[in-house]
Order: C-alpha cells, then structure tokens, then sequence
C-alpha cells in the first residue's frame, strides 16, 4: 500500500518493510535513555572516587558543607535553566544578585533589622528586585532584537556598578538571629536553608511540569517559528522566563547573605560561571527545548562535589577551575546538534 502511494515508482528490489527493521529506533531510544542518566552516573562515580582517595569525604559534616556550598547556586542555576530551556542564555546573574543582596540589606536595616518585626518585608522586596531587573533583561532582549547573551551580561554589568554605588564599596551586616537560622540552625546535621532549597527546587519543577508557562518554554526552545506559527506570544513567554529567573537569582542573593552575615558589591561573584557550568554538566542542551529543574540539580551537585573533593584530598584551586572547564567543553560537544547554524537564540 505504502509503495503504491509513493509516485516515485515501484519499491526497489530487496526493499524492507519498515515494519520489519525497528532496530534502529530501538537503538536510538536506548541511546536517548544512557544520555539522560549520564550526569547521575557521573556523580556517583564522582562521590565513589573522591571516598576512595579518603575517606573524610563521606562524613555527614563534608555533605553539610557540600550541601551549604551548592544551596545559592542551585537557586541560579535553576533559574538559568528557564532561560536555557527556551534557547537563550542569561549572563545577568552576577549583577542581579549583588543589586538584590544589597537591597535586601539596606532594606532590612531600615525595616528594624529584626525578622521578627517588619524585616520579613525586607525578603519580598529583594524577590520584586529580581523580577524587576529580569523584566528588564526579557524588555531589552525582544523589544531591542539585541541576542540574550548579549543585552544580559550588559545588564549585569549595570547591577554590579549599581550594587557599588548603593554600598559606596562598603560591606553591610545582616546579624538578625532569626534570619541567620537558615544557616545555623541544623536539622540532622544539615543546615535549614538546605531544607528550604529543596522545598523551592519542587516549586520550580511545578512551575516547569505543571503549569502553561512551563510548557511553553519547552515550546519555544523547541522550535520559535513553529511555536509562532501555533498562536503563541513567543516574547511575552521569553520576558516571562527572564523574570522567573531574576526571582530565583534574589532567593541566591537571600542565601548568600544568610551564609556570610553581609552583602557586598561582590556578593554575586563567581556564580556566573559554576551555574551555567552546572546547567550544561547537568544535561540541558544549550540549543533549548530539553532538560530541566533535576539535570540542574544534579549539575550543581557534580560541581559542588568537584570543587570540594579536590580541597579534600589537598588539591589546588587553579586544577579545580581547569577541571570544570575541561567539564563545560565536553558536556558542550555532547549536547551542540552541530547540523544547527543557530548555538543561542
């Protein structure tokens, strides 16, 4: 029947039903399952390697600290996730967490100071900062046509000056008891902003999985012009996700001034690197469309887990970023559909 609806001819000589040849998308499925379990796998053999070399690693108080390290920077890295997952790329994280670190700070002085009081206000506040700045990221990137990587890491630029001028290069305390239990207050030995990462980790995959916003990010890093052409607002969804993401960077910006007592023109620093680092390790694939909160999470842990296994068994800073990098270039090669003109959108 098949071959009678072809107006190419009659089939060939030794032609195959394609019924009769389901080897090779069986093969490929199975292909599809190995990748997406890679990034767990490798952070097992990751923790597996770093106890044989010694044994201190597997000690509830290293998991603690692994735990501390990795809690503001799954906050960006899922909220960067967002963006890579619609086939854009958000460099603006480091300005936004230091404009919204400082501002919570300043906002929390002048609130009282006290958690217990209004300062609790202090965290709305830094979470509308976010979604402020995030807002401006999506306006500039599809109202300007200007490329995501591009108007973003120029917005970042901006929140970092912006963060020295509202600090005067000076260092702000945050000392509340109340607000510091995130971080010293300890339930099994970790410490309670771990608890309440988690907990957001599960809003974020709610948001992804279950909500028209989520879905439509998928739609849109799977292909623009078709999510277009189905009746989708494509910048309204992309502006969306930059605000979404500008949240999940002030809830960072929050754990970071829980953990170090102070927020600082520097308080973003470093975490452009290690979150998209951990995005990409984890196994969304920078051309948008696949991926998610969990490869995230995993990400995090694998670079998490690099960075403090090597300070365990005594090795120095420099070999760690070499590592990562060396990560970043193979985790890149494997996801880049290189039939594809277009790396970001």
């Amino acid at each position: 029947m098949i071959a009678q609806l072809d107006a190419s001819g009659p089939p060939r000589a030794g032609a195959k039903d394609a019924a009769t040849t389901p080897a090779r998308p069986v093969k490929a499925t199975r292909s599809v399952s190995w990748m997406q379990w890679a990034p767990a796998l490798v952070l097992v053999a990751l923790v597996l390697g770093f106890a044989v070399a010694n044994p201190k690693f597997m000690t509830l108080a290293n998991f603690a600290r692994i735990a501390i390290s990795a809690a503001p920077a799954l906050m960006v890295a899922v909220g960067v996730t967002f963006i890579i997952v619609m086939g854009s790329i958000d460099l603006s994280m480091e300005g936004t967490i230091s404009t919204a670190a400082v501002l919570f700070a300043l906002m929390f002085k002048a609130l009282g100071g006290e958690m217990a009081g209004w300062g609790w206000l202090a965290i709305l506040g830094a979470l509308a900062v976010g979604a402020a700045i995030g807002l401006v990221n999506g306006l500039v990137h599809v109202k300007l046509s200007i490329p995501s990587f591009m108007s973003t890491l120029a917005i970042g630029f901006v929140g970092m000056g912006l963060s020295v001028v509202l600090t005067g290069g000076d260092i702000l305390r945050v000392d509340d008891d109340l607000f510091r239990a995130l971080i010293f207050v300890r339930i099994g030995g970790f410490p309670l902003m771990v608890f309440v990462a988690i907990a957001l980790v599960f809003v974020a995959w709610f948001i992804q999985r279950k909500t028209i916003l989520g879905r439509h990010f998928y739609a849109v890093g799977g292909g623009e012009d078709l999510a277009h052409a189905s009746g989708l607002h494509v910048k309204r969804v992309r502006i969306m996700g930059f605000m979404l993401a500008g949240v999940f960077y002030a809830l960072a910006a929050i754990f970071a001034v829980a953990k170090g007592g102070m927020a600082e023109s520097l308080t973003g620093s470093n975490f452009m690197f290690a979150s998209i680092t951990a995005v990409v390790i984890g196994g969304t694939s920078l051309m948008g469309g696949s991926g998610g909160v969990w490869n995230a999470v995993v990400g995090v842990l694998i670079v998490s887990v690099i960075n403090n296994g090597m300070v365990v068994v005594g090795l120095p800073n420099y070999l760690q970023d070499g590592v990562l990098g060396v990560l970043v270039i193979l985790s890149v090669a494997l996801a880049i559909n290189r039939k594809s003109q277009t790396l970001v959108k």
